[in-house]
């Protein structure tokens, strides 16, 4: 604990000497306090102080800060978030410019959820002090936050600039001079508005700090005079109050892969209502600034069946027996991006880069149009989300597995420049994914038809029901409309589509359990070598700790017959002696528990939170035949969550602990060295962390997507427009959620070892080290991908860039390419701090 004890400072008068005395014995107050861990009472004694005597901040900042962040972990703990994020105000008043006090702030928001305020404090603390490396580890790892990567590709876009620049500054010559940019991003759409000529432009910004860095791009583009940047949602302006008149042109780009997910429909229904001209009818004359229209004019959505085995790992669950657990028929497994109308999932689609999915895709039909939307009509846009789902259906055209519809658009900025999202244009777009679920069989072939439902609602584009209807069902329908008398009536597309949409193949059944994962947990069931190895090292353990304790490897067979026939005799029977315990504490829905529980006189405990999580372990756990009750839930046992790690019993240790070592992004699990220090005190006498240790490697790859994707290049993209510098003030060196397997990149060098951690030989690890690399290949060094060896043991080995992995990869993006020539050799600056790696290129 710090331990500085300042004089207060002497001034004239009773005043100033009644005020010292009050200083003096609140600073005594304050140690006594401290001394007594009395963290609350303390802050509130240097509150006094700091207000009575500001002259003092510089002799107790440091003891300050101590109180502070003592006082906050004891309100986080009792779930005091008000008075925490107060004190933390008050503290800041005090010292705005401190970037200690900043980026604990930042810490605490974050680890409650608030993300985007938290990043807003790591930036500032950056900022403060640039070479504050906790602060700096922290903002790389939430700077997604505040300015999304997809703002770099997209400024990086030639193409998209120039289309965009070109059908702006046609609609400015042909008289739409006043202009509002909504969602203004970086303003390049409003200063594109300027350049051409645009009397006034009015741009609106909901995200603050890209409305910060809007303002610094629009002023060093000298054209702060002539745009007016609101930070407020379109939704909230209003006439005269923040905008003088309405405008003439109404320029946007809000639309995401899904094309309505950003809002465009409900802000455009705002804009024509409250901010816009009246539009032009047809065969009406006169200066098109007397008219309103919006750029883009309209959207077609268009879609396709694909196969696609990338996708159906993340999306379903391919397998009914993971390491000799078998999964019972009752419990599906589904993820949220949900293909049925029951889905709970906010956004019902995710996003790939399609041409860049590692495996590739299928095309099982012809491209189709799904639907069309002009932004231009009032009465279209504000019918769309009432409207009823449409059905479509759309004729197999190859034979494969339906995995997903793959979705992208036109967006027809008018009647001469449009942009596609497909995955054959070079965009900056990705795709929507709608992966298909819960169907009894998958299997389509030439003549089948896939049939769904097409709807805009809660603003979301939703392709539903989606089902195969195969060639001889169809032929079934369409007899039974031959006989009808109806036949002329009912006889058009749509009844058509509808009638083959209701011929479900499969019905959700009563009695099954729903079971909602995240697409990486569900690749992560499908990892058969993650469980498989996980398996093997457990086993090994604990023989080597009690061969009396496991079980003999059951007959599969025998093990079938008797959960068909009900029959309990397979069930291990109940021991008086102590079982071995085994924790589970990794990240989210997790197997390994169960696995454990397989082995013999094991009591696992597992880590999972949701309810929901519980429930389906126990039915699996029943379904293979060992008691209930062998499962733990761990969390319903300790009363503090972050206080995870601590013994089974008073008197008992773990024989193993499960560790999550790598995030599914591909990095280092923030406090992992942590974590592992305190499992080792956990152990009993040769018992085990898993993984035991872990290897880093990586390799040197001339990659100009990584570069594009990490910063802007210069202002050719920008088409002249400097907003390089300012948005670059939030590039990241790492760049995570990577498949390397399908990255355009030039390998310059092969796979090196980078570093060990040792989860259970503390002392083999090292804060630095470096590494030569042997230039394999001439080109220019953009970019160290790296990945990890997980060794659960010497044997047993994971790989996080291996086919099978449910983990993503990563890489240090340089800041300046270097040109190498083969037989050369870089050396590589390794440093570990804390979990966090930085990569650096010695020449």
């Amino acid at each position: 604990m710090p331990n500085s004890r300042p004089r207060p400072r002497r001034g004239g008068g009773a005043g100033a000497a009644g005020r010292d005395r009050l200083v003096a014995r609140s600073l005594q107050s304050a140690e006594h306090c401290l001394g007594a861990r009395d963290f609350g009472t303390a802050y509130a004694h240097y509150l006094l102080v700091l207000s009575l005597a500001p002259e003092l901040k510089d002799d107790v900042k440091e003891t300050f800060q101590y109180t502070l962040f003592k006082w906050a972990e004891e309100l986080d703990a009792l779930s005091r978030v008000q008075d925490l994020l107060g004190c933390y105000e008050q503290a800041l008043e005090l010292f705005p410019d401190d970037e200690v006090i900043c980026n604990s702030m930042g810490e605490h928001l974050f680890r409650m959820g608030f993300r985007d305020e938290a990043a807003g404090y790591f930036h500032k603390a950056v900022k403060l002090n640039p070479d504050f490396s906790d602060a700096k580890e922290n903002f790389y790892r939430v700077a997604n936050w505040l300015v999304e990567r997809w703002h770099f590709i997209m400024l990086n876009d030639t193409k998209r600039n120039r289309i965009y620049n070109a059908a702006i500054q046609k609609a400015v010559s042909l008289g739409s001079k006043r202009v509002l940019d909504i969602g203004a991003g970086t303003g390049i759409l409003s200063m594109f508005a300027k350049r051409a000529g645009a009397h006034s432009v009015y741009a609106c910004e909901l995200s603050k700090t890209m409305y910060e860095l809007a303002c610094d791009v629009v002023t060093a583009n000298k054209m702060e005079a002539g745009i007016k940047l609101l930070h407020m949602k379109s939704l909230d302006i209003e006439i005269p109050k923040h905008i003088p008149e309405r405008v003439s042109l109404v320029v946007t780009e809000t639309v995401d892969a899904g094309v309505f997910g950003e809002g465009i429909v409900e802000s455009l229904i705002h804009a024509w209502e409250h901010l816009l001209l009246q539009p032009k009818t047809k065969g009406a004359n006169g200066n098109c600034g007397q008219y309103g229209r919006v750029i883009p004019a309209s959207v077609v959505i268009f879609g396709m069946a694909v196969e696609c085995s990338e996708i159906r790992r993340h999306h379903r669950v391919g397998t009914k027996d993971i390491a000799g657990v078998r999964l019972p028929a009752s419990v599906k497994f589904q993820s949220p991006a949900s293909s049925a109308e029951t889905g709970e999932a906010v956004e019902p689609y995710t996003t790939e880069k399609m041409s860049r999915i590692p495996g590739g895709y299928l095309p099982l039909t012809e491209c189709f149009e799904i639907m069309k939307v002009d932004f231009n009509s009032l009465q279209e846009l504000k019918s769309l989300a009432t409207k009823e789902p449409h059905p479509l259906s759309v004729p197999a055209t190859k034979e494969g597995v339906l995995d997903a519809v793959m979705v992208w658009f036109v967006l027809e900025l008018d009647d001469e420049y449009s942009l596609s999202t497909s995955p054959e244009e070079e965009t900056c777009w990705e795709q929507a994914v709608y992966p298909v679920q819960a169907l009894a069989d998958y299997w389509i072939k030439p003549g089948d038809h896939v049939t769904m439902e097409a709807s805009c609602q809660d603003c979301y584009l939703r392709i539903q029901s989606i089902n195969i209807v195969h060639l001889e069902h169809e032929m079934e329908v369409i007899k039974h409309f031959t006989k009808s008398e109806d036949l002329l009536s009912l006889g058009n597309e749509a009844e058509l589509c509808s009638a083959l949409a209701n011929l479900q193949t499969s019905r959700a059944d009563a009695l099954e359990q729903l079971c909602v994962l995240e697409p990486a947990e569900i690749a992560l069931l499908n990892n058969i070598p993650y469980h498989e190895g996980f398996r093997m090292a457990m086993r090994k353990v604990l023989s080597s700790l009690a061969p009396e304790k496991l079980c003999q490897p059951v007959d599969l067979q025998c093990q079938d017959s008797e959960m068909n026939s009900g029959s309990e005799q397979g069930a291990t029977a109940p021991s008086t002696s102590d079982p071995l315990y085994v924790l589970d504490v990794s990240e989210g829905f997790s197997l390994l528990p169960i696995i454990a529980g397989t082995l013999g006189e094991v009591k696992p405990y597992s880590s999972v939170e949701k309810d929901q999580h519980c429930v389906v372990l126990d039915l699996i756990s029943e379904a293979n035949h060992f008691p209930k009750e062998t499962l733990e839930f761990w969390l319903r046992h300790i009363e503090d969550e972050a206080a995870v790690l601590q013994r089974p019993k008073s008197d008992k240790l773990w024989s193993i602990i499960i560790l999550d070592v790598i995030e599914p992004s591909g990095l280092i699990q923030q406090e992992i060295m942590e974590k592992a220090a305190i499992s080792r005190c956990l152990l009993q006498s040769g018992g085990k962390i898993f993984p035991q240790y872990v290897l880093m490697l990586g390799m040197l790859v001339e990659s100009q997507t990584l570069v594009e994707e990490s910063a802007v290049q210069g202002t050719e993209h920008t088409l002249g427009l400097n907003i390089a510098p300012f948005i670059n003030q939030f590039q990241v060196p790492i760049r995570v959620f990577l498949d390397l397997s399908s990255l355009p990149c030039v390998p310059l060098s092969q796979p090196v070892e980078l570093l060990r951690l040792d989860l259970m030989t503390p002392y083999l690890n090292t804060s630095s080290r470096e590494v030569k690399v042997r230039i394999c290949r001439s080109g220019r060094v953009t970019a160290v991908p790296f990945w990890f060896h997980l060794c659960l043991d010497d044997e047993v080995r994971l790989d996080t860039s291996g086919e099978a992995s449910h983990w993503k990869q990563a890489a240090v993006v340089l800041d300046t390419p270097i040109q190498v020539q083969a037989g050369e050799e870089l050396v590589l600056s390794v440093q570990h701090h804390k979990s966090n790696v930085s990569i650096t290129v010695k020449q």
